[in-house]
């Protein structure tokens, strides 16, 4: 679905506040480096080259500081720099999670506490989960250099500190294990596994999609150094299904210290094999969520062990 002409993409979540074009006057006047980057594409509207990572980094330095109060935010050369739409989209969906059991309700409280399994460098989920709904998050990461710019991200804006925590995985085989302790409660856990399983799969996946971005390039021979990301990032054994899997086995260890796990899937292939594995694992509850953005066509998959109300597992009963 293509939506660069339309004035508003509807298919973005209701709440997302970037459903409307970018506003690149409001954006430049908080940013204003930003202005190097902008051109008129062939439909007259301004825009950036988001295969230029430069580039869509200075536009999430816009919208963060524009929309979510963050004035310091910066990223290492070479790591993943998430389109903030997307990613804004998976904490609405996850509010709406919640409001489920919470008599419809959206729970905006720092009690909500969130864990972001494979938070990488740029700690997108917990800013904009903290900004939008006030929650409280753990970020988690194998990747040291990853944890210690997130941690920089913090520091270097004072009202994150009291929310956001941040942990590292040091075996890279466990996702869970060593970061849930027996004490902790999570209200949720999210996580944008690596898609592909290989760094040759990879590196292809990313050619494509700056290729796509902008076709009249030519091939670059080396897109994952210049379009953004890390081994950790973008690829591992088994790819998404082998990650998603272990990721299912291992909630079940924790049955009433998480009230959803959740993840993203991007391939709708896997659905099958995740479901079978959800059945195994004897989860109580399991939702998919559909998203859209642009062109991609991804989901969340939701699942729990306990039909607790959000009230009562906040409050321990």
């Amino acid at each position: 679905m293509k939506v660069e002409n339309n004035s508003q993409k509807d298919n973005l979540h209701p709440r997302n506040l970037h459903r409307n074009r970018y506003d690149f006057e409001k954006l430049i006047s908080n940013c204003p480096e930003l202005k190097a980057f902008i051109s008129i594409n062939k439909y007259g509207i301004e825009t950036i080259d988001f295969s230029n990572p430069s580039a869509v980094k200075t536009l999430n330095k816009a919208l963060l500081k524009t929309y979510y109060g963050i004035q310091n935010w910066d990223i290492p050369k070479n790591y993943l720099c998430p389109p903030i739409p997307g990613r804004a989209d998976y904490i609405h969906y996850i509010a709406d999670l919640l409001a489920e059991s919470n008599n419809n309700q959206i729970p905006e409280t720092s009690h909500v506490l969130g864990l972001d399994i494979g938070t990488g460098s740029n700690l997108i989920y917990p800013i904009l989960g903290n900004s939008i709904y006030n929650w409280s998050f753990v970020g988690t990461d194998i990747d040291q250099k990853a944890i210690e710019n997130c941690s920089k991200i913090i520091e270097a804006n004072p009202e994150l500190i009291d929310s956001i925590s941040l942990q590292q995985q040091t075996e890279a085989r466990f996702i869970f294990k060593n970061i849930i302790t027996p004490e902790d409660r999570f209200t949720f856990t999210m996580c944008n596994p690596p898609f592909h399983a290989s760094a040759e799969e990879a590196n292809k996946s990313t050619s494509r999609k700056v290729s796509n971005l902008n076709p009249k390039e030519k091939r670059n021979t080396n897109p994952i150094l210049n379009f953004g990301g890390q081994n950790a990032e973008l690829w591992c054994n088994g790819g998404e299904i082998g990650f998603i899997t272990q990721m299912i086995y291992e909630s079940a260890k924790y049955p009433s210290q998480v009230l959803w796990f959740t993840t993203l899937v991007s391939k709708k292939e896997n659905l099958s094999s995740i479901y079978k594995t959800l059945k195994k694992v004897n989860a109580v509850s399991v939702q998919t969520i559909e998203m859209s953005q642009g062109q991609k066509n991804s989901r969340i998959v939701a699942w729990s062990f306990t039909k607790k109300s959000l009230s009562n597992f906040l409050n321990n009963k």
